[in-house]
């Protein structure tokens, strides 16, 4: 096996966070939330753990993580639609940027206030 890190994001409902998720192609990897109070997502190869936290405050979590893709741009696109902003947990999507230190980056935030930064390099 090679070495790899997976981050351990915060989730107020764990049922909540896999139904978000799965609007953008992840799979529930793992034993039902309920069962475990634990959540394993993925996507590809992407995986992501959620341990329930019912005191998270959407609005000042400052847990996030880093995706690397091979097209931000794309994912970006293909996730617009399915990421709806919500005011009150702050959920939001932002578009894509070019950035100085060649990549190109997008920002996912979920319904628990956790930031997700999508990127790829530049072309």
């Amino acid at each position: 096996m090679s070495e790899r890190a997976v981050p351990i994001l915060l989730s107020r409902d764990l049922a909540e966070t896999l139904s978000f998720f799965e609007r953008l192609g992840f799979e529930n990897r793992g034993a039902p939330p309920e069962q475990w109070q634990y959540l394993i997502i993925g996507r590809g190869a992407i995986e992501l753990h959620f341990t329930e936290d019912p005191t998270v405050d959407p609005l000042s979590t400052a847990s996030m993580c880093y995706l690397y893709v091979d097209d931000a741009r794309q994912l970006h696109a293909e996730w617009a639609d399915r990421v709806e902003p919500d005011p009150p947990s702050g959920s939001r999507i932002v578009a894509p940027v070019d950035t100085d230190y060649g990549m190109c980056e997008f920002a996912v935030v979920d319904r628990n206030g956790n930031l997700l930064r999508i990127g790829s390099l530049l072309q």
